[in-house]
């Protein structure tokens, strides 16, 4: 295994909380990175962060035991919900802040051409699969419970308690510039897995709307939500 290869992999996967957050800090914190470096970065960095990502994930996938990809008809429904609601508010309600620039690589490169297409796949790639296990680990599984009580693991997937419930949405809709649907699909997402007492349901829901999100990008250029 790899993680025996580094020290402090051993010391994080041994820590329930660390395994759940490093990752997803990770992930986080290159995602400031993107575009600082030089006009171009942003693409570069994202792809980065991805295959990190998409590794970190392996790595910790015997050790966070709740996350497994669920499919069910209610997560299905919540993901095409919640994208309806993303892309239908858009608009109607005042940003956070705006984007500093949109990730838009046939601006960048060339529509068509050979990079524009490769860092386009990346993003889809990244947003529909890296982007849902790491989030909903972090925020549904670790963040939701650990606001309940610190010995998270004693909380199970399926307790409600609405403190939690608002003060998580809240975090994972302010972190995104669209807050406001960013707030709505937390709730649905965590109540999806209060209602299927796992969190692999809300992986799928996640991934969906992430991957409707993307076609709708590409189909329409609409790269403001990139």
């Amino acid at each position: 295994m790899l993680e025996f290869a580094f020290p402090m992999f051993n010391r994080i996967i041994a820590s329930p909380i660390l395994v759940r957050i490093i990752p997803f800090a990770v992930f986080a914190a290159l995602t400031l990175l993107q575009g600082r470096f030089f006009d171009t970065s942003q693409y570069w960095v994202y792809a980065l962060k991805t295959v990190l990502g998409a590794w970190m994930l392996w790595i910790i996938r015997s050790h966070v035991k709740e996350m497994q990809w669920s499919f069910s008809w209610e997560a299905l429904l919540v993901g095409i919900v919640v994208f309806l609601a993303w892309v239908g508010l858009d608009g109607y309600y005042p940003l956070i802040a705006e984007r500093e620039a949109a990730f838009n690589p046939d601006r960048s490169y060339g529509a068509g051409s050979a990079l524009a297409m490769l860092f386009i796949a990346v993003r889809m790639i990244g947003s529909s699969l890296v982007v849902p296990p790491l989030e909903e680990v972090f925020y549904r599984s670790f963040l939701y419970r650990y606001l309940v009580k610190a010995d998270f693991l004693k909380i199970p997937l399926r307790q409600l308690e609405w403190r939690a419930f608002i003060i998580a949405g809240l975090v994972f809709g302010i972190s995104h510039y669209e807050w406001l649907p960013g707030i709505l699909c937390a709730f649905a997402y965590q109540g999806l897995v209060c209602r299927k007492d796992r969190l692999g349901d809300a992986i799928t829901a996640h991934a969906i709307t992430n991957l409707l999100l993307a076609l709708w990008v590409v189909i329409r250029q609409a790269y403001h939500f990139w």
